[in-house]
């Protein structure tokens, strides 16, 4: 299945109300736990204030949008990620989807595709959030379905504010006031190691630089909600503890937060836009036959330093 955005008509003029009422936009909660389906915008047209604060509201409780049905040319999808916030854009030094191998040139729309020019290919990914390892990771990020398989590359969304609720007294008071180091995956490519992709960096691997520490245990800037502030697969570090501790407690939380109870995992049909909070959830793909084409646009925003 396929979308064309080469050949979309412009829309039409708009007066000065522009955009569809406040009252025809749905937003329904999802059954899991987190997600809602938006319907009845169209993101063709500039949103209204009430449509703008109702998605906003609706982000902050349920960290991830579905809309539905749309179909944007890249400067319609630009326009309406802007309503939430200004395009992420990482050091020139630091890695990210998209950039140059040792960072800069990260584009504003990556083509997240098995495609020429695309990247990610087909493969499975593992739960993880954008930019975690970066001095001011990214707020949140919108994916655009274009093309999709006729079956998998399906995203798995995992609710890591929840994740930190269902912990136990006793874990959470443990892990407070850890702090953690998410190395750069982009730049351990460029530095393979003979076993691969650690977990974990025990003494005896070199640390990639550059590099940055943030909290274990995030605080959301907008809700306040306490968030476990880690990847299912990303080379991590807490600081300043014992090795074979800091493992063993990095493995336990792992298993925790990706729990089915924590997720939420969407099917793509093509016009889907999602929109999730970078802060509080993982992400995860499942793989797709390479012979199919699989092409999404992916806008991320900026964000702020962690605490």
């Amino acid at each position: 299945m396929s979308l064309s955005t080469d050949t979309l008509a412009a829309p039409p003029a708009l007066d000065q109300g522009c955009g569809l009422p406040e009252e025809s936009l749905r937003i329904v909660p999802i059954d899991a736990a987190l997600g809602a389906e938006v319907t009845g915008l169209d993101a063709t047209r500039p949103l209204r204030a009430g449509q703008v604060l109702a998605l906003k509201r609706a982000l902050l409780e349920r960290h991830v949008l579905v809309f539905k049905r749309q179909r944007l040319d890249d400067a319609q999808f630009e326009r309406l990620a802007s309503y939430f916030g200004s395009v992420f854009r990482p050091p020139a030094n630091v890695p990210v989807l998209g950039s140059d191998p040792y960072g800069g040139n990260t584009p504003d729309i990556v083509h997240v595709s098995n495609l020429e020019g695309g990247v990610l290919g087909y493969d499975e990914l593992a739960a993880h959030a954008d930019h975690h390892w970066t001095p001011v990771p990214s707020s949140g990020s919108l994916l655009y379905g274009i093309e999709v398989p006729s079956e998998g590359g399906d995203t798995t969304w995992f609710n890591l504010a929840a994740a930190w609720d269902a912990l136990d007294t006793g874990t959470q008071r443990e892990i407070a006031e850890l702090k953690l180091i998410t190395y750069n995956p982009f730049l351990r490519k460029l530095k393979p190691l003979p076993t691969g992709f650690p977990l974990y960096r025990t003494p005896d691997i070199e640390p990639l630089t550059p590099f940055e520490v943030h909290p274990l245990v995030r605080t959301h800037p907008d809700s306040g909600r306490r968030i476990l502030h880690l990847g299912e697969k990303t080379e991590v570090e807490i600081v300043g503890v014992d090795p074979q501790y800091g493992a063993a407690l990095i493995a336990r939380l792992r298993k925790h937060l990706l729990q089915p109870r924590f997720a939420y995992t969407h099917r793509w049909s093509v016009g889907d836009i999602v929109y999730w909070d970078n802060q509080a959830t993982l992400h995860a793909r499942s793989a797709f036959d390479s012979g199919e084409r699989r092409l999404l646009k992916r806008i991320s925003l900026s964000g702020s330093r962690p605490f």
